[in-house]
């Protein structure tokens, strides 16, 4: 999840939240009032074509709000200066909003295009913006007495988010940071638009042969993909996560694993037209000589300047303490694991898409645990519903379906939220299946987000997953690994639909990177509480809830694997902040420098980074993690020290602790400084030992 900070926003376009636009007489749908209920988009009014005559008139009128802004010769105040760069850019920010969103979950070569062309245009416009003496003179003069905390905080975040930008630098540095900034958004594009290129174009499909080992639910969607992809009666593995892992999960055809794994891993590297690597060279070249112009010895000194961690010794430091007992705890596990690899009757060493075969076998072989047996009881459906049923007893949220909201796809589903006293609180849309037109992963993100700067607008909001698309007839089935997604998912989904500030840059997720993903991290804990399972965790045919005795080896199994799922996680985070602390990138070759990273940290060999550089999307496809992948271990302490306070008071909906979550977290966006806002919940400092309880890291492997 991706969302920029302040009025000075970037090409993602996922900063969406200002008013309406004005009313326009122009044909162009995306121009005029959104007349639909609730204001959401007009899906299957507009056609990609209009976008670019859309993004023409929302930047000329941004461009003179903007003008009017710095060049008002009355003295500057709050409302005529902050207040107003706050109100202006309405329509760009609505038309980018809805662009990006489509260009991630449902693009197409016409949005690809304009994509492409818009990336350059929107960075050089914002940052113009940021880069304006007249306007940061404005800035500058804005009286801090006699504010509001909420106008405090967001003047002060203006003045930094400026000065970050390279505001009030000689105009010679201002010009060249404008062409890195509009260079980088080109790279970024390309970036991911070649890494769905390849995701899209591999496939490996199967004959009932090679099905061997193959669970029901798995081969149902293996069918189902292939019929997608004009392979009636064969099968198709693809390289969606939730194809992918299962089928190296559960496959006895270890060439087929390595085939599909070595492809997977291969994204964006493949030296081809879509080979990411020399993006990634400049890339890494422009970022540092942006760092240098704005006087940091690195882009991960000035990243994380503005973050919870402050400095990268401070992150290195958290990496390192997770990463040593996570890389003893997988060394023991790969040895465990290299022994039945030998009992199978296989010479040399386990490889990387062995791992999750053997782990499994492990699995039932000492804690009597077949995932196999898992997910016929855990439904999307009733998982969806378990999630609602959450936010319902911890924030008195109701979800209803509404089937009359355009939509984009057929399959999207449509909610109206309402509070206790039926409120409208806001729409929430989930996408939930893979198709080859979004991108990988899972994400949060917003068509408009919440303000009650000149009355209350209420946020639309999307979850966009990949799961696996079910056989006709049959519900989709989920991993407890795919259940967890929705929850973390949705957790960011609530911290953008609760949100309760007046002025849009400090709303929802606008938070700073290391800080936004506790409340998503914290939200997951839910889905393990057995009062939870036991009430949604039921069996597709029968409806029985999942049997006393699977409950409990599945709870008693969280920790299992944890050594290999920090070490891939971590060793991603640790590649990403060495990257961002070098300063030399004359002649730079990423693969070797990935090799020595991992060699130096002590990689196990049977075990990849979670993200190589190829397809590193946090990364590359924009700024958005870059130096900053460690953010969800950062937030990690603070999720398990939070439910440690719903644990031990006896209840894990306890109202007390609810409301204050829901007060300084949830619904507070970017009001307060972080700590501020963790203090408000947790009325002390986080424990960072829990960190390591809660992975099962703070014993010795």
């Amino acid at each position: 999840m991706n969302r920029p900070h302040s009025a000075v926003r970037d090409a993602s376009g996922h900063a969406a939240g200002h008013a309406a636009a004005s009313p326009s007489s122009s044909a162009n749908p995306l121009l005029r009032p959104w007349t639909t209920p609730h204001g959401v988009p007009p899906f299957g009014a507009f056609t990609p074509a209009d976008f670019r005559e859309a993004f023409d008139v929302a930047l000329a009128e941004h461009d003179a709000e903007i003008a009017a802004i710095a060049n008002n010769p009355g003295p500057a105040t709050f409302d005529n200066v902050i207040a107003a760069m706050e109100r202006a850019g309405a329509t760009l920010t609505r038309v980018s909003g809805l662009f990006f969103n489509l260009s991630s979950a449902d693009t197409s070569p016409e949005l690809q295009a304009i994509e492409r062309d818009m990336a350059p245009v929107l960075a050089r416009h914002y940052n113009a913006i940021a880069l304006d003496p007249a306007l940061f003179a404005r800035i500058q003069a804005v009286p801090e007495t006699g504010l509001t905390p909420e106008q405090a905080r967001l003047l002060e975040r203006e003045k930094t988010a400026f000065r970050r930008a390279g505001a009030g630098l000689p105009p010679e540095t201002m010009a060249r940071l404008s062409d890195i900034a509009a260079r980088l958004a080109t790279l970024g594009a390309s970036f991911a638009q070649n890494v769905l290129a390849d995701e899209s174009a591999w496939e490996m499909a199967l004959d009932e042969g090679d099905l061997d080992g193959l669970p029901e639910d798995l081969r149902n969607a293996a069918a189902q993909a292939a019929n997608e992809r004009g392979q009636p009666g064969r099968y198709v593995i693809t390289l969606s996560r939730s194809l992918l892992e299962p089928f190296l999960q559960f496959s006895t055809r270890r060439d087929l694993r390595a085939r599909a794994f070595r492809a997977f891993a291969a994204r964006g590297a493949n030296g081809d037209a879509h080979d990411n690597r020399a993006i990634i060279a400049e890339t890494m070249a422009l970022r540092a000589e942006k760092a240098r112009l704005l006087g940091y010895d690195s882009f991960a000194a000035f990243r994380l300047d503005d973050a919870m961690a402050k400095t990268p010794e401070a992150v290195a430091g958290l990496l390192h303490a997770v990463w040593e007992p996570a890389r003893a705890r997988a060394l023991a596990d790969q040895q465990a694991l290299q022994d039945l690899f030998i009992a199978d009757g296989h010479n040399g060493e386990l490889e990387p898409w062995d791992w999750r075969h053997y782990a499994a076998r492990r699995r039932r072989n000492e804690a009597d645990f077949d995932e196999t047996g898992l997910k016929p009881y855990l439904q999307l459906e009733r998982m969806i519903a378990a999630a609602f049923d959450v936010a319902r007893r911890l924030f008195g949220l109701t979800f209803r379906e509404r089937s009359d909201l355009p939509r984009w796809r057929d399959d999207v589903r449509a909610f109206e939220v309402t509070d206790g006293n039926g409120k409208h609180v806001a729409i929430f849309y989930g996408d939930y299946f893979n198709r080859p037109s979004k991108r990988s992963g899972a994400w949060m993100s917003s068509f408009r987000s919440q303000q009650n700067l000149d009355g209350e607008v209420r946020p639309v909001v999307v979850n966009v997953m990949n799961f696996a698309r079910p056989a006709d007839g049959q519900p989709a089935l989920l991993s407890f690994d795919d259940a967890r997604t929705l929850f973390h998912e949705f957790g960011h989904a609530l911290h953008g639909m609760l949100s309760n500030v007046t002025y849009p840059s400090l709303a929802g997720t606008s938070v700073a990177r290391d800080f936004v993903e506790f409340p998503s991290q914290l939200y997951e804990h839910w889905l393990e509480q057995p009062q939870v399972l036991q009430t949604f965790a039921t069996h597709w045919r029968t409806g029985e809830p999942m049997p006393e005795p699977m409950l409990r080896r599945l709870l008693d199994s969280r920790n299992e694997g944890q050594g290999f799922a920090t070490v891939e996680y971590a060793a991603s985070a640790l590649v990403d902040l060495r990257l961002h602390q070098r300063t030399d990138f004359e002649g730079f070759d990423i693969d070797a420098f990935e090799r020595q990273t991992l060699d130096d940290i002590g990689m196990p060999r049977a075990i990849i980074m979670r993200h190589r550089p190829g397809h590193f999307l946090h990364v590359f496809a924009g700024d958005g993690y870059s130096s900053a992948y460690y953010s969800y271990l950062w937030s990690e302490v603070l999720d398990a020290d939070g439910f440690a306070a719903f644990r031990d008071s006896g209840d894990i909906f306890d109202p007390a602790l609810a409301r204050r979550l829901h007060d300084f977290v949830y619904a507070a966006g970017n009001l307060r400084d972080p700590r501020e806002a963790w203090l408000g919940f947790r009325e002390r400092e986080a424990d960072p030992q829990a960190l390591l309880a809660k992975r099962g890291l703070d014993q010795a492997a």
